[in-house]
């Protein structure tokens, strides 16, 4: 445990005015990220007695190694750039809130030249106009078919719309009236356009005006006799009216909101928010945080308003912001909003009328939300810890392992031979550090070789990297000085770079970031999982020992028994069904056979689609496929004789000899040699390593 008084700035060293702070690790790693109206008073708190702590606070202090601070002009600023840190580093002790689902939003693309009508999950892209979000996304397409009638917007995808474009005809919605066409010239792009833009002003809630419109057309149509004009016209304003009636009114002034509601208790917070546009619900969310910092309702309100508008411009930010309670600097976080919306913004807690009472039946989602979240296993933080301590006690851990990876290898008979690496952190799969590994030294089903290639390679690049660490924080005016191990080591420092195929065992280290951070493999685990028995784990711990490695625990998981094997133990360590660990354990091995069986189907299509099979008149897909299945690879397959590839099923002579022409004709160039010296001159293959 580290003594927080062995990193604690010097009295006056810390300004007094307005700033953001970071705790680092003994790893470089930013745990917390915390801004302040005076850095002096507020990080000083958190150097007094540890008894005085609450116990969140004082498990940061004794696992951080460092402090350092950025001073800043206003409140605001601080407010910014703390989100910003937030998002980058990622740090474990602050409060993340993360999505109980994936929420649909109805998207228009005004980017493209001919915008389109969609529903779209995922990060929010620059030029698309959103809408929601969403409960369910047939909602969103029921109100969409509505309003095709009064705004016949393009809904196609791009590969159709090119294909109707070449073709000269229309697809069907194109027919029946739902779609304007403009893949056929029935429409200008400019006129596309203002259909699209008029679909973005009815969806904000700007109704009443198009509506008016149809009844006045429909009245003018039926004086002039024409009927038939006025029935669509009269058909159009139903529908307008059914699509404004899946959205119930809630508030009779026609108010833009938001409303937020917070429930929780010691250890978890549920969040909702319900999406209030011209009086109506136009869209319902909800996120769930482990309180893993000391915080109260108003900071849990300061953090979901940082998260739900870090991103946001313009009207996505509501005129008004109803909260359960107002964050500890309420004036700068409004006017932080007011800046991203380019006008006022109310933050404001509802005291009565109409605005309250939805306000209780959003804390009611709230409250439904936090008890549905309980109930599930795998995300449960007691269920957690308690699958973390069995794991410590049947390994003989002296503590839980807060990281944990696991390594898994897969291959089609021999051939693209690749393995994964997993990461889970207090119980949870940390994507963003999931790696992929090619393995090249050697062909044919060896997992034991290929599972000591990737550990070494994995563990000799941490070595490196934990080498260059130390070098650079030898250097006193670079960074404050570290002090020994953290008994809470789970990695939730920077975001490292995207999950790429790792180097080979002679790559130099990666490069480190301007403020000497690692990019990658620069964590170590506290435990090392394999998928496999005995031959796996011997072979994972041979790798570790011949890099001098004795600090981390290997276990590995054999799928038939689901056995624990540990090495140099003759018997497994046979966990109970029921066990907790056990089931965290079956969670991440099968995680690491995902990952890796994924990317191994991923190359082997990539190599098929580039096979030189492709240039044989008449050989379709499937017969390329049993072909390369039987032989195993196409190198194989080269070596092989006429006669040999008439035994393949389906393969007739003047088929088998056409492949065997192909692959003559595409046959690899002989090396190149060195006249000099006769040495073979080895080129790259372009390939990852």
């Amino acid at each position: 445990m580290a003594d927080p008084s062995s990193y604690r700035p010097k009295p006056g060293q810390i300004p007094d005015s307005p700033g953001v702070y970071k705790f680092r690790d003994e790893h470089r790693r930013v745990i917390y990220v915390g801004k302040a109206k005076n850095l002096r008073q507020r990080v000083a708190n958190y150097f007094q007695d540890l008894a005085g702590l609450h116990p969140r606070t004082r498990t940061m202090v004794t696992t951080a190694a460092s402090v350092e601070w950025t001073v800043v002009s206003t409140e605001v600023e601080a407010l910014q750039l703390e989100y910003s840190w937030i998002k980058e580093f990622d740090p474990r002790f602050n409060v993340k809130y993360r999505d109980d689902k994936s929420y649909p939003y109805l998207a228009v693309t005004l980017n493209e030249e001919f915008p389109r009508v969609q529903v779209m999950r995922g990060a929010k892209k620059k030029g698309v106009r959103y809408f929601g979000p969403y409960g369910h996304a047939w909602a969103i397409r029921e109100t969409v078919d509505l309003m095709l009638r009064v705004f016949p917007v393009r809904t196609c995808s791009a590969g159709v719309f090119k294909n109707a474009a070449r073709t000269g005809r229309p697809c069907l919605l194109g027919y029946i009236g739902k779609c304007s066409a403009p893949c056929v010239g029935r429409v200008t792009p400019e006129e596309h356009r203002e259909l699209a833009e008029d679909f973005c002003d009815f969806m904000a809630g700007r109704t009443g005006t198009y509506i008016r419109r149809l009844e006045k057309d429909m009245m003018q149509a039926a004086e002039e006799m024409e009927y038939e004009r006025a029935a669509r016209l009269r058909d159009d304003a139903e529908a307008l009216k059914r699509a404004m009636e899946k959205s119930a009114v809630v508030l009779a002034d026609a108010t833009d909101a938001d409303l937020i509601a917070v429930a929780e208790d010691e250890l978890e917070a549920a969040l909702q928010i319900f999406h209030v546009r011209g009086g109506r619900v136009r869209g319902q969310r909800g996120w769930v945080t482990d309180k893993v910092e000391a915080v109260d309702t108003s900071g849990l309100v300061e953090h979901a308003l940082q998260q739900l508008y870090g991103e946001e411009r313009g009207d996505a930010v509501p005129k008004e912001v109803l909260v359960p309670a107002l964050p500890e600097d309420a004036e700068a976080v409004s006017q932080w909003l007011a800046e991203r919306r380019g006008s006022q913004v109310s933050l404001r807690i509802p005291q009565r009328g109409d605005k309250k009472d939805l306000m209780v039946t959003v804390q009611r989602n709230a409250q439904q939300a936090l008890g549905l979240h309980k109930t599930k296993r795998a995300s449960d933080l007691t269920t957690r810890s308690r699958a973390l301590e069995e794991i410590a006690e049947a390994l003989g851990l002296d503590t839980a392992p807060l990281r944990i990876e696991c390594y898994d290898i897969s291959h089609l008979q021999g051939d693209d031979v690749v393995a994964s690496m997993v990461v889970f952190e207090d119980g949870l799969a940390r994507k963003s550090e999931y790696r992929r590994f090619q393995i090249k030294g050697f062909e044919g089903q060896d997992d034991v070789r290929s599972m000591h290639e990737v550990i070494g390679r994995r563990f000799k690049r941490y070595l490196q990297d934990k080498e260059r660490t130390g070098e650079w924080e030898e250097t006193p005016e670079t960074a404050p000085a570290t002090t020994g191990p953290a008994p809470v080591p789970a990695a939730t420092g920077p975001v490292p770079a995207p999950a790429l195929s790792a180097a080979s065992p002679d790559d130099e280290p990666e490069p480190r970031e301007d403020d000497g951070r690692p990019k990658r493999f620069a964590y170590p685990p506290q435990l090392v999982v394999v998928d496999g028995g005995q031959p796996q784990v011997a072979a994972a711990k041979r790798a570790l020992d011949e890099l001098g490695i004795d600090d981390i625990a290997v276990c590995g998981l054999a799928k038939r028994l689901e056995e624990v094997w540990l090495p140099d133990d003759d018997d497994p360590v046979v966990l109970p069904r029921s066990s907790e660990g056990l089931y965290l354990l079956q969670r991440v091995r099968d995680e690491a056979h995902r990952f890796a069986i994924t990317y191994q189907r991923a190359k082997r299509a990539k190599r098929i689609r580039s096979s030189p099979l492709d240039d044989v008149t008449g050989l379709g897909e499937t017969r390329k496929q049993a072909l390369v299945k039987h032989f195993g690879s196409v190198k194989k397959l080269r070596q092989a004789t006429i006669d040999e590839i008439c035994e393949v099923p389906g393969i007739g002579r003047r088929t088998a000899e056409s492949v065997a022409a192909a692959l003559a004709s595409t046959a690899p160039a002989a090396p190149a040699v060195n006249t000099a010296t006769g040495e073979i001159i080895e080129e790259d293959d372009g390939g990852s390593s």
